[in-house]
């Protein structure tokens, strides 16, 4: 197996080289790219020293089986040809191809099949928001159909890469040392605030953060569901949170959810309110699942259910899913 990361240096691409170690993912050979800026880098990768090649339009994709690309939407869209020409699926973390209808949008534990069918030979991995919140509602939907969700996120400063997380660290020594605080990131200053702005608004009202949680639960679980989305930026580090209030068909009782998420795929339950037990961004980094709690029906709605996410957004929410894409095309044996 042939496997190639483009986007090697920044966060997602390093939390690449973690989770293919840590998963034992089959590579006899690990190719790495990079813009100018980190060409000529080197990881170490089992045992291995591999220096980051600069990202051309040649044939250094010639017998690449899988290509993991997290390099931002421009690059994806400048170079899909160039990547997939010799005939690699290309595993893209962007927002270049989500919603494109010869694109699949795969999250495994929702739809993994759809990526069987991929005329372009690109995989499209979905917004982190929407991937931790699926999972969740699989589960849900498993139960009884879901009409409608509301969703507020809390999303880590890791969504906006690995230099936002840094300025999140410098932000708090400066304002802890009496000075101005370095805002570049960000809309303003992150630390010690929240920020109810992800991304550009929309002519509706709503940010592209909140509308790619609307489109994109829709195409993963082929679903007429509803989704109303308000994205805010929290001061902490690489894990995302939501607050998910669901209506469905039929009623589902607090009980039949929580069982359906100890049973579901890549789900933990961590819910017991009298010994304060319920999901927290300090104690889940750098872990697979997504973590389900404050689970209570809606007072406002006698079909409806509310309960608290909680999900590493660099690993599940970037390269953990889409390295489990790529064990399943793998395990159906659905790669060249």
């Amino acid at each position: 197996m042939k496997v190639a990361i483009v986007g090697a240096s920044g966060a997602v691409g390093q939390e690449f080289l973690r989770v293919l170690d840590e998963r034992n993912f089959p590579i006899d050979e690990l190719l790495l790219f990079g813009s100018q800026r980190s060409a000529g880098r080197k990881y170490t990768f089992r045992g291995k020293e591999i220096e980051v090649k600069l990202l051309q339009h040649n044939d250094d994709f010639q017998g690449v089986d899988i290509a993991f690309t997290s390099a931002g939407g421009g690059t994806s869209k400048e170079f899909a040809e160039t990547i997939t020409k010799h005939g690699a699926v290309m595993i893209d973390n962007s927002s270049a191809f989500r919603m494109d209808e010869d694109v699949p949008l795969v999250v495994p534990e929702c739809n993994a099949e759809d990526a069987l069918n991929r005329p372009r030979g690109i995989i499209a991995n979905p917004n982190c928001t929407t991937i931790m919140m699926v999972v969740a509602l699989q589960a849900l939907e498993n139960l009884s159909h879901i009409k409608r969700v509301h969703v507020a996120s809390y999303q880590a400063a890791s969504g906006a890469g690995a230099a936002a997380m840094a300025e999140l660290y410098e932000q708090y020594r400066q304002v802890l040392a009496g000075e101005k605080p370095t805002v570049e990131k960000f809309a303003y200053q992150l630390a010690f605030n929240v920020i109810p702005q992800i991304d550009v608004f929309c002519d509706n009202g709503y940010t592209k953060e909140e509308m790619k949680m609307y489109n994109e639960t829709k195409k993963i679980m082929h679903t007429d569901c509803e989704v109303s989305a308000m994205c805010v930026r929290v001061p902490s580090l690489r894990c995302h949170s939501e607050s998910v209030w669901a209506e469905t068909e039929r009623p589902v009782s607090v009980e039949e959810f929580q069982e359906a998420v100890r049973q579901g795929k890549g789900l933990q339950l961590e819910d017991c309110p009298k010994d304060k037990k319920y999901p927290m961004p300090l104690f889940h980094e750098g872990c697979d699942d997504v973590f389900v709690g404050r689970v209570r029906k809606d007072l406002a709605n006698p079909n409806g259910i509310t309960f608290w996410l909680v999900s590493d957004q660099i690993k599940k929410g970037a390269a953990l899913n889409a390295v489990q894409i790529a064990e399943y095309l793998i395990s159906v044996g659905n790669i060249k």
